[in-house]
Formats: structure tokens, sequence, C-alpha cells
């Protein structure tokens, strides 16, 4: 596992003519190797070589990644629009340039007031969807589990928006809002101490305690900002409750918890289990409906997991 200091660059976002010159790493087994110096700029050999020994992504360190983010983010349009990258690709770049999105704001919080770049993102997310016939396999791999708090933010967006674009009649500002609540749905951890978000051993009672703080905290860190829709402060704040009244923070039951935040919850823990995490490998998408559906029974509503369950596998519906 390397340093979360470097982040990863997918090679088709790389146009030597455009990308800034930076540093840029591979990965060699568990470490990251200068592959070209800052003061080299790449070229299209390089490039072909990537692809040729099938090389997805390079990485930039700490000192580049605002340059190489901006860029991504400035040029996300041109690249759904082009007609060289291919479709899944097209979906990896766009998870990448959310997830760099989501990282700014656990490392500067500050960056949440800037709701017209969420929204902007969340936008791109719903038209890359609609205009895919299986959006989510590229949507979902986008990198290892080292970023996996990060990409799981962005996979939950796109779970939510599927769902909600496919069953329920909103409007398209209505689901601009549900992609916001789903990026930012555990926005509060950033107010948990880092020590605990990456212990790997059990969790203390009180160390827990603080873990479920989250969801209440990230509430009113977005309420105190104002511009955020009741739709997205659903997501963000009851999305850990169960509908038999056993999650928290206010053990809601049923029909009291919003349904945007009982969809984002289902998108949250169908996430979690169908992702590469350092202590257990991903279920198949089935294989973690049919556990919510059973060990999970009563948690969420039988016939909102019926709705999740058409969308994201229609074969079996």
């Amino acid at each position: 596992m390397f340093d979360e200091k470097y982040r990863p660059v997918h090679t088709a976002c790389i146009n030597p003519d455009k990308f800034p010159q930076v540093a840029l790493y591979i990965q060699s087994g568990p470490n990251l190797v200068l592959y070209k110096p800052a003061d080299r700029p790449i070229t299209h050999k390089d490039l072909q070589r990537l692809h040729n020994n099938q090389v997805e992504y390079l990485y930039v360190n700490s000192g580049s990644i605002r340059e190489v983010c901006d860029f991504l983010e400035e040029s996300i349009s041109e690249i759904l629009a082009s007609e060289t990258i291919s479709g899944p690709v097209k979906g990896q770049l766009l998870s990448q340039v959310a997830m760099n999105y989501v990282m700014d704001i656990f490392e500067m919080p500050d960056k949440l007031s800037n709701l017209d770049r969420c929204r902007n993102l969340v936008r791109q997310l719903m038209q890359y969807i609609a205009g895919n016939q299986n959006p989510l396999e590229a949507l979902h791999a986008v990198v290892s589990h080292d970023f996996y708090t990060f990409a799981h933010s962005v996979h939950v967006a796109s779970l939510s928006l599927l769902v909600h674009a496919e069953v329920f009649g909103l409007t398209a500002d209505e689901l601009e809002d549900v992609g916001i609540g789903g990026i930012l749905h555990d926005v509060g951890m950033i107010f948990v101490p880092s020590g605990i978000l990456e212990k790997s051993d059990i969790l203390t009672n009180f160390e827990y305690s603080l873990i479920k703080k989250h969801a209440e905290r990230g509430y009113e860190c977005l309420r105190d900002l104002g511009g955020f829709s009741d739709i997205s402060l659903a997501a963000v704040r009851y999305h850990h409750e169960r509908n038999n009244g056993e999650g928290y923070p206010f053990q809601l039951a049923g029909d009291e918890i919003p349904r945007t935040a009982q969809v984002t919850a289902i998108c949250d823990v169908f996430s979690a289990l169908t992702s590469n995490r350092p202590y257990k490998k991903a279920m198949y998408k089935a294989e973690a409906i049919a556990l919510m559906e059973n060990v999970g029974k009563d948690v969420f509503s039988s016939r909102l997991l019926e709705k999740f369950k058409a969308v994201v596998l229609p074969e079996e519906s």
C-alpha cells in the first residue's frame, strides 16, 4: 500500500499537447517509482508503450496534485465528448475527477462552500449514466482499495442516481440533489480523528461512538454552510437509519426515514460489500444482494431493496 499523497491519473486523459508537465510515477509491486521527471515532457511514444504494457494509471505526487486535478476537472466535458476514448474509460475518468473532489473536501473542508463545483460534477455523472447501457462497472472500478474512502462516495452517488433515475419520477434538479447527497453522505467523517479512520483493529466502544456521530456532524456542517437542499441533507443525516429502527442517530423506522436516505443506505452497504478492502475481498453483486435480503432482513425496506435489485441485477428480476 503506497502513500495516499499520490493520486492516480488514467493514461487516457494524458494528452502530451495539453497535460501539465509534472513528475509521473508508475506502480511497481506495492511501491511507486519515478516514470518521468518533471523536466521531461511525456510523449506519444511513452503513451503507446504504456498502452502496450497494459498500464492504465500513472501517479502524481503531492506537489503536482492541484495542477493535475484542475486540468482534469477543466477537461472532463471534452474528455466525455471524445470519440477516441471508450465508454468504460470515460466512466473511470469521471469517477476519478469526482473522487478528487471528495479528497479535496477531506483535506480542505472549506471547499465544501463551493457547491457549484459539486453540482457540476453531479451533472456530468447524470449525463454519463443516462448515455450508457452499463455505467456502473466503469464508475465503480476507478482505483485500488488505497483510495476506498473517496471512491466509495462516488460509487454511492452513482448508484443512487441510477436508482432514482430509473425508478422514481424526479426532476433534473431533484436528481442533482440526490447526487450531491450521495457524494457528501460521509462528509461528517472529516470530524473523526484520522487515527480512528485508519485503525485496522476492532474499534473500542468510545471510538465507535465517535464514528457514529459523523452523520449528524456532516448534516450540521452542510446546514450551516447553506445552499444544500432538504434532499441532500436527508441523505447525509439519515443514511445510517434502518428500517427496523436499529440504526442511528435517531433510531427512526420505516417511513419515518426519508426515501432518499433509505436508498442511499442501501447503496452505501451494497458499495461496501462489493468493494475490495485490505481485510476482505469484494463480493459479487448477486452475493451482496442475497446477504442484504437474508442476513439483513428487515434492515432495509423490502420494497426499496427489490427496486434496487431490479436496477443492479436486471437479469434476475
